[in-house]
């Protein structure tokens, strides 16, 4: 990405949330302001309760602010409704989660055709796209195994492979090496940062610490 010009994809204004009555208010977020370029890797650190998780799922639309903006390629996410959210959080923003959230009952292949079938992708298409992560993420061996048949770490390969089958903007990671032991946390941060450096895909991490 080196030589090229950034523009920002996500711009976040005086965001806020709260939760409670003015009596016993928590102010989960209060004013938080940032801007996110194109292809940039962005990590968020902060103690357990700081709001990081709350900052994200914001972003995802999972939960809606109290005040404030956030824009998406200028969009204000919180003028979304019907298609367009549903279009917003399936082919503009991926998310990986701090515990995977594979379905159990279905194998890895199926957990990451999943999204592209709800979003109603050509399903040649989808098989070309899982063919394609499956190779740069080493996971072949494990695409028609249950969650419960594979390591964390291979868990979490099929997570992102996932969260990146609709070529989103964005890559939200909430925690998303907390449940790893310290090796294969390393090996995922350092495919994170592959796939923004290599593949240009903008990534978000919130994480206790980075290494």
């Amino acid at each position: 990405m080196k030589g090229e010009q950034r523009m920002s994809i996500l711009k976040i204004e005086s965001l806020c949330k709260y939760y409670g009555n003015k009596k016993n208010e928590t102010k989960a977020l209060d004013g938080i302001s940032l801007e996110v370029q194109t292809g940039e890797f962005l990590g968020i650190m902060g103690s357990s309760g700081s709001g990081k998780s709350t900052l994200l799922n914001c972003v995802a639309s999972v939960i809606r602010p109290t005040g404030g903006q956030i824009l998406v390629n200028g969009t204000d996410i919180r003028s979304l409704k019907g298609a367009e959210l549903s279009d917003y959080r399936g082919r503009q923003i991926g998310y990986l989660f701090q515990n995977f959230e594979l379905l159990e009952n279905l194998t890895g292949r199926e957990n990451i055709l999943l999204p592209l079938a709800l979003h109603k992708y050509e399903e040649k298409k989808g098989e070309q796209k899982l063919k394609e992560l499956a190779a740069y993420l080493e996971i072949q061996d494990v695409l028609d195994k249950f969650p419960t048949q594979m390591s964390g770490g291979q868990k979490q390969r099929i997570a992102i492979a996932r969260a990146l089958a609709t070529d989103p903007k964005v890559l939200l990671c909430d925690e998303a090496t907390s449940a790893l032991d310290p090796t294969t946390t390393a090996s995922i941060l350092d495919l994170l940062k592959d796939l923004n450096q290599k593949l240009g895909v903008t990534v978000v991490v919130i994480t206790h610490q980075m290494s």
